[in-house]
């Protein structure tokens, strides 16, 4: 499975209904952009799940990137960028099975390929904030079970 083309259909499929406000149907829309990026069947099953879930998640995260992001609304940002951000931050807040600086090292390409000069730069700042905020909350709240389980005992 090719998790990079997966992220690029994914992007694809964001940044379309972020360009044109016109609902869809998700299942057809990543078909037509697996087809056009000639992505294996397994990594459409994956875009499938990003787009779907950057979408249900939508508010939580432009809400988490707007906290990151520093005198930038979620509206003035370039619409690839904002995409990949979205789907970044699905990602490594709602995906445990992917490591966060994977998350990272991947919206960054996405940036560099389909975003402007400065995309890839933007992107990481905002992000690299948000993986270290999602690893200090994961520790915390390790240390914070760590410290129950032994209590109970």
């Amino acid at each position: 499975m090719s998790r990079r083309l997966a992220r690029e259909t994914a992007l694809q499929v964001l940044f379309q209904r972020d360009l044109t406000k016109e609902p869809f149907i998700i299942a057809e829309e990543v078909q037509r952009w697996a087809k056009e990026f000639v992505v294996p069947e397994p990594s459409k099953d994956f875009a499938q799940e990003l787009v779907e879930g950057t979408i249900a998640h939508q508010e939580q995260i432009d809400h988490t990137i707007a906290s990151f992001a520093q005198d930038w609304t979620i509206n003035r940002m370039a619409k690839v960028d904002r995409n990949v951000m979205r789907l970044a931050t699905y990602e490594i807040i709602f995906r445990s099975d992917i490591p966060g600086r994977v998350s990272l090292n991947e919206a960054i390409e996405l940036a560099k390929r389909f975003g402007g000069e400065e995309s890839a730069k933007f992107v990481n700042g905002i992000l690299d904030r948000i993986v270290e905020s999602a690893v200090k909350a994961e520790q915390k709240s390790v240390d914070v079970s760590s410290t129950v389980t032994s209590n109970s005992n």
